[in-house]
This record gives C-alpha cells, structure tokens and sequence, in this order.
C-alpha cells in the first residue's frame, strides 16, 4: 500500500491507495465510524458495483450501512440535490463528531463535502473515490462545489476530508472512456510540475490506461503526491501555487460549458483539450517551442483523448468560448490568470492574457485544425 500524508497544521490526513480497500473499509475507516449506522452517499453506478463489498465490511463490524444512491452525471451537482442530501443527512441524526463516506466519482465527492461543509457548520466525511479522475484528483485537496447557471464549480467550499482510500480495483469496472478521462488528471502533474514523470508517462502511458497494476499504483501514487505537496503549500489558493493545478481547466471548462456540462465532453477530455491549447497558446507566445507543445498534444493523443477542437463539432467561434471564461472562479478585478507553460514541467500563472487574445488564437485552432 502506498500511503501519502496530506500535510496541513493541525488537519493531516492519509491518502491509502491500494487494492481491495473497499472490502476494508470498516477496518481502514476504523477512527472515524463512532457510531453504528453509517450513511453512505453513493453514485447509483458505484453502489451497484462496490455497494455490497462496503456493505460486507461494514456489517462485518458491527455497523449498519444507510445509504443515500446520487444519479450518475454532473447534473447531480445541483442546488437540488445539496438540499435533498442534507435534508437526508440531518434527518439521519448526523452530528458534527460523525462521518459520512463518499462512494464514487468527483460529483458525489464534491457534493458529499459540499454538504458536509455545511451541515450543522462542518462534519467529517471519507473520500471512497471510484474514478481515476477522483482518486488523484477531486478527492484530495478538499474543493467542494455545485454547479449553478452561471458556471460549474462556482458554490462551494474549502472541506478536507479525514481520509482517502483510492482503491485500484475499483478501477476494474470503470469505463475505458473514464479511464482516459481520468488519466488526464494524471498526465497533468507532468507537464505542470514533473518532466520525468511526463516523461514515464510517454513510455507507460498505455499500461496505466490499460489498468497494469504496477504501473497504475506509480502513476496514481506520483499523482497524489504532487498534489498533496501542493496543497500543503497552498490549501486555498492564495499564493498561487495550487492555481498550477488549473492547467487546461480554463480552456476546458469554456468547452465543457459551450458543449452544456454533458456527455458531449467529459470533465477529463475537457482538461486534456486544454492542456494541448496551453501549450499551443503558451507556443505562440514564444514561451515553449513548437515541438515541445506538440509533444502534448501526441501524449493527450496516444491516450485516446480528444486533442482538437474540430473533434468536438462546435459550431461557435473564439469569441464565444471566451465569453464562457467571464464567470471563470478566478477571474480577479477583471482579470482571468492563465496557467501557460515556460516547459514541460514548469508551468506558471500568467496575469498578461487578454481575452480578446485568447478568442483570437481560439478561432485560429477552430480554423486550422
């Protein structure tokens, strides 16, 4: 088992990444199951598949599991769903002292902890992710958020969870288009922050996708480790620091949102979309040679990932992409940082970038590719 410390004054908790965690979980979870009913809010598609495992475990110790099933999809994610959960929450007698697990994707962590946040002014809860994308990404760091109208993200607050268990056979089950969905996550500590873990990756990129054990528990452990190193520095983002983590994100979200936050474009294939257009951007401002960048876009393509614009049949321009970047969390006095590349593994936040700018290059990726 690899076992990662997420450092924070006074607030430290565990990352666990591992096998068969999931069948653990009353032992794992152990200090932070004080009573004996357990709720438990769970992707329906999670449950289905890891539910009786949990269950399993939990029972085994004595507990009894109550479970609250969220639909699969960003659409959970919603003013609606937070009110139902904690309405659930507090009418299970949830207390500030307890802990609630969340079983799935980066939508039932976010609104898990959302909802923790919240609930009677902050309760505890444990990240039971089942998505690649969640378990090196989401569910460390403690961003918790709903989406509203006006943009994804855009409510939350900063919750840290007490304890993560990433288990990899989860991973088993998952979908081959969220298995590259989530790499992305992965291959974007390398060109932030990692040249040669980027560059393991263009060697083994095609193990971790294809789930090879040894090579999926380097990568999701390396991944949580950047991570954690990183929100150790800047838990809340205000030095800057854990802004990195935004690499693609700005570009990403702005087609997450022109293709309606749905299954036209996945969260992941969003970011790997952006990260090829940071590069690309960072290139045409003379800040990363041209074959650098590209080396991007063939890592982004050799995981099946979508790496231009024209694969996603939009029928906007640059401009209104950048529209979309105006309710950007960000965006600060009016002005929207950008996280460009000065390497392959040295990403900075750049204050200089127009939007006008950014609509300019972007109807030149829609024209040219």
């Amino acid at each position: 088992m690899a076992v990662i410390d997420v450092e924070l004054a006074g607030r430290s908790y565990e990352v666990r990444v591992a096998r068969d965690l999931l069948a653990r979980v009353a032992e794992e979870a152990a200090p932070f199951l004080r009573k004996q009913a357990v709720p438990i809010v769970a992707d329906a598609n999670a449950r289905k598949h890891w539910g009786a495992a949990v269950e399993a475990s939990l029972r085994a110790a004595g507990k009894e599991p109550r479970w609250y099933d969220v639909a699969p999809g960003e659409s959970s994610k919603s003013w609606e769903s937070l009110a139902r959960l904690t309405d659930w929450l507090l009418a299970e007698g949830v207390e500030r002292g307890d802990h609630v697990l969340a079983l799935g994707g980066g939508v039932v962590g976010d609104l898990t902890g959302f909802a923790c946040a919240i609930l009677k002014r902050g309760c505890g809860f444990v990240q039971l992710p089942t998505t690649l994308l969640a378990q090196v990404d989401s569910s460390v760091g403690g961003k918790t958020a709903i989406n509203t109208s006006a943009g994804k993200n855009l409510v939350g607050a900063f919750h840290q969870p007490s304890l993560v268990l990433a288990d990899l056979s989860a991973l088993d089950t998952l979908p081959d288009r969220e298995m590259r969905a989530g790499y992305a996550e992965v291959l974007k500590y390398g060109v932030l922050g990692d040249a040669d873990f980027f560059a393991w990756l263009e060697e083994n990129g095609a193990k971790v996708v294809a789930r090879e054990n040894g090579a999926l528990e380097h990568a999701v452990a390396t991944s949580v480790a950047a991570k954690a190193r990183i929100v150790a520095e800047d838990e809340r983002e205000t030095s800057g620091a854990r802004a990195l983590l935004n690499l693609g994100h700005t570009f990403g979200h702005a087609l997450e949102a022109e293709t309606g936050f749905s299954d036209r474009l996945l969260h992941g294939e969003g970011v790997a979309l952006g990260m090829v257009l940071a590069a690309r951007y960072s290139a045409r401002r003379g800040e990363i040679g041209i074959e650098e960048a590209e080396r991007v876009t063939r890592a982004v393509d050799a995981a099946g990932l979508p790496s231009e614009i024209s694969a996603l049949g939009l029928t906007c321009n640059g401009r209104a992409l950048a529209d979309h970047m105006l309710h950007d969390k960000k965006m600060d006095a009016g002005t929207l940082p950008f996280i460009l590349l000065r390497s392959i593994g040295a990403a900075y936040l750049a204050k200089d970038v127009t939007l006008d700018d950014v609509a300019l290059f972007l109807d030149e990726q829609l024209k040219a590719h």
